[in-house]
């Protein structure tokens, strides 16, 4: 329990930012969830939207700090290389 009123606001805020965050991080892994399904699917063509969903909600959670810029540029370089192969292409 928080002893002063402004370590009470900071408690409060910490919990609103945290769920933010959840949600954030639960609509990147939603989206790369989707992506892979439509993978295994063989459907390339929505493979290819759902790969332009994940990498933007990526770059949404990379620019309000939920996810740290390298951390963004890893999962959008792993989710095209997983595109690349399995449509044949050079990348890997």
């Amino acid at each position: 329990m928080p002893k002063s009123r402004t370590a009470a606001k900071r408690v409060a805020v910490a919990r609103r930012r945290a769920l933010r965050n959840r949600s954030i991080k639960s609509a990147v892994k939603t989206a790369i969830r989707k992506f892979e399904r439509a993978l295994t699917a063989a459907d390339m063509e929505l493979a290819r939207r759902y790969l332009r969903e994940a990498v933007i909600r990526i770059d949404k959670a990379a620019s309000k700090g939920v996810l740290h810029r390298n951390t963004a540029a890893r999962k959008k370089s792993r989710l095209a290389c997983k595109l690349n192969r399995a449509t044949g292409g050079v990348a890997s």
